[in-house]
């Protein structure tokens, strides 16, 4: 017989979202569908594939305790769920060798914010070099409603006022990159979270390889009457373009999000958009399916 409908507490919604009840739906009825009995037996549980989050690294050394704090209430999420950490270089383990130690089915969750080179190259062919495994790349965590949730929480935590006043803006700052696409991510996670809050201006920005600076988008806001500006950052974990950004704000600087439950919930949402997403023989067309929005 089929799975009855979750019953989701008209309490825990409130706090959600849109995007963050399209999460928790996601997750709970990946949970009820793994459940389903035929004609009275139930069919051997395969082992979900293992989630392993893929951090840039940093030689700042609160970076990694920071990862594995938001890995630890992503595990508390999802009990049972194999969650392991790779980082793409300054920290161990790599990635390389998180992947050399795994066999069968696994999700590439990079804990970065858009479309860059690092999730549409470097990601497959961390994948492709590890042929024991059947595998998949996750889209990056933004855009999304709860990475606008997580940006806004982090905020508030730094003294950005509930009921901003007119004069009131937001510089969001990113790594950077080259890529074109990338730039269109952070541009829409920074609408998403103006419409967070209230119609806030805020105003994309970047450490390196793109424009403008979080200094240069300062004097921008600043030029158009904007004289209380605070500074959120799109990066999971302290490091050098976070230090950098938050050193150049004006007013309030933002935490790097680590262990936001938002995040939290955010890593656990793209682990199973892929694991959902459609397949198909062309490689490209792959690619496409588990990297895009």
């Amino acid at each position: 017989m089929t799975a009855p409908i979750p019953h989701l507490p008209s309490a825990s919604l409130a706090p959600l979202g849109t995007g963050g009840l399209a999460a928790e739906i996601t997750a709970q009825l990946s949970t009820q569908l793994r459940r389903v009995r035929l004609h009275g037996f139930r069919a051997p549980e395969a082992p979900a594939p293992t989630l392993v989050a893929v951090a840039h690294g940093s030689r700042d050394p609160r970076a990694l305790p920071t990862v594995r704090a938001l890995l630890d209430r992503v595990r508390t999420l999802r009990p049972g769920l194999d969650v392991r950490l790779g980082h793409i270089e300054l920290n161990r383990p790599l990635l390389a060798d998180t992947l050399d130690g795994l066999g069968g089915a696994a999700v590439l969750v990079p804990l970065l914010f858009g479309r860059g080179h690092h999730v549409t190259h470097d990601l497959p062919a961390a994948l492709a070099a590890a042929p024991q495994l059947t595998g998949r790349v996750a889209a990056p965590l933004g855009p999304h409603q709860l990475l606008a949730e997580a940006l806004h929480g982090r905020l508030l935590a730094a003294g950005f006022p509930e009921a901003p006043c007119p004069r009131t803006a937001v510089v969001l700052a990113a790594a950077g990159s080259r890529a074109p696409r990338s730039a269109q991510d952070t541009e829409r996670t920074a609408r998403l979270l103006s419409d967070r809050l209230g119609g806030v201006p805020v105003l994309p920005a970047y450490a390196s390889a793109a424009a403008p600076t979080v200094a240069d988008a300062v004097r921008a806001l600043t030029a158009r009457g904007h004289d209380r500006i605070a500074v959120a950052g799109c990066f999971t974990a302290p490091g050098r373009f976070a230090t950098q950004c938050a050193a150049a704000a004006p007013g309030p600087a933002a935490e790097p999000l680590g262990d936001h439950p938002a995040l939290a919930r955010l890593v656990l949402h793209r682990y199973d958009q892929a694991l959902l997403a459609p397949t198909g023989s062309d490689p490209e067309a792959r690619r496409a399916a588990t990297v895009a929005v």
